[in-house]
């Protein structure tokens, strides 16, 4: 484990240099998201992330924040989960305390104009009206909306365009002060880093003073099972089906991931997968189909999504399910497994190459599960993980009876689309 740097005020800090590179990256991460929303306010964390870049009172412009890091040749951008929200910006080595100073400056100064606000609203409601008219993404948030039914998780990050156009500066204020405190942020700093950058963040992040934790979310638990397949469709007249079928899984601290990990390597996490091979190599049946799994807190959810023929959907929902049946009963090869954790290895290595994704590696795991394991620990969980624990898994996960399914094409509904699927 990699221990952090606990500020005074409760913030953790992983400083990560290495050599070989000439930039550095500054992540900082929050634990809020949309799941810690409550239903006036869907999309507020999101809404303030787009806030952040709208001017400080050093500088009091979306245009004086820009062009101070484009000046620089900065990369820089921000992100919303369901769990977190995060900031970041990747720079030449030896103008790191810029960027310092600025995520400081518009984390804790941002104006937050009520001009700018109404501005940025309607920019939203064109980034969720640009979501959903994108088939391969918006099939995800459907899936989610359908396995998460009553809960926040099953929430769309942005929210909508009514909570959008109503949700006033002073709840979103309130909510922002509440959960930007500093024992829920985690910062990475990584690259080429020197020993003045901490004295930095100790003097900007460290200043911010302590406060109370504010409310969690509400635990998800998943459903036992299902007689009849719940459906989300959205009704499109597309030329090719988009298809997520989901699996209840497990959350983030759980010593199972590991073979989740190889289980969705080895079904469709490659282009020599079992999915990728058989459903489209040897059938013409899609373009893509993948396997993945993703971990929240407290639940996860593995999914395999394609985007399908209509005429062929049948057939090609079949292959699919023969293959999810296939791990079940037999299990993984020797040969797939150490394939699968020779590609779990070179990916690591590769991504760590760059500072933003060693940053990110270390402070999303210390946000969410309070400890960073390093990535030789990571990689020696994937090494220790057996064909009959992956076999286990599979049968744990992939139960039909806990299947969920969500489809973007011309059907007028859930039932429609099953009948059509065979299922």
């Amino acid at each position: 484990m990699k221990k952090p740097i606990v500020l005074s005020n409760g913030m953790r800090v992983h400083m990560l240099p290495f050599s070989g590179t000439e930039a550095a990256t500054v992540l900082v991460l929050v634990k809020v998201g949309s799941r810690y929303e409550y239903p006036a306010i869907n999309g507020a964390s999101h809404y303030i992330e787009h806030l952040m870049f709208k001017g400080t009172k050093r500088r009091p412009t979306t245009l004086d924040i820009s062009r101070g890091l484009d000046a620089v040749g900065a990369e820089y951008n921000a992100f919303t989960g369901k769990d977190y929200t995060g900031y970041y910006i990747t720079i030449e080595a030896g103008k790191l305390p810029l960027a310092v100073d600025m995520l400081h400056d518009m984390m804790f100064h941002s104006k937050y104009d009520p001009v700018e606000m109404d501005r940025e609203r309607s920019v939203i409601i064109e980034e969720i009206n640009m979501y959903h008219d994108n088939p391969m993404m918006h099939v995800e948030e459907l899936l989610e909306q359908i396995m998460f039914d009553g809960s926040t998780l099953g929430w769309d990050i942005a929210g909508s365009p009514q909570t959008m156009r109503t949700m006033t500066r002073e709840q979103v204020i309130e909510f922002r002060d509440a959960y930007y405190a500093p024992s829920r942020i985690v910062i990475g700093v990584a690259g080429k880093v020197n020993k003045q950058t901490l004295a930095l963040i100790k003097k900007t992040f460290g200043s911010v003073k302590a406060k109370s934790e504010p409310a969690s979310f509400v635990p998800h638990t998943h459903r036992a099972s299902h007689a009849d397949v719940p459906c989300m469709v959205q009704n499109k007249p597309v030329d090719q089906l988009q298809v997520a079928l989901g699996f209840p899984s497990f959350g983030a601290d759980d010593t199972r991931n590991a073979a989740v990990a190889i289980l969705s390597t080895i079904l469709g996490g490659t282009m020599s997968s079992r999915l990728f091979i058989s459903v489209r190599e040897r059938k013409g049946l899609c373009y893509f189909v993948r396997a993945e799994n993703s971990s929240y807190d407290d639940v996860g959810v593995f999914q395999i999504r394609s985007g399908l023929d209509k005429s062929r959907l049948k057939e090609a929902v079949k292959t699919i399910l023969a293959e999810v049946e296939k791990v079940k009963k037999s299990g993984v090869t020797t040969r797939e497994l150490k394939e699968a954790k020779d590609n779990f290895r070179g990916r690591i290595l590769l991504k760590l190459e760059e500072s933003s994704n060693r940053a990110d590696w270390y402070a999303r795991q210390e946000l969410i599960l309070d400890r960073a394991k390093t990535p030789e620990e990571r990689m020696a969980e994937i090494d220790a993980v057996t064909a009959s624990e992956v076999k286990k898994v599979a049968k744990e996960i992939l139960d039909l009876k806990r299947m969920s399914v969500a489809a973007i094409g011309p059907f007028k509904n859930g039932k429609a689309f099953l009948k059509a699927a065979g299922l």
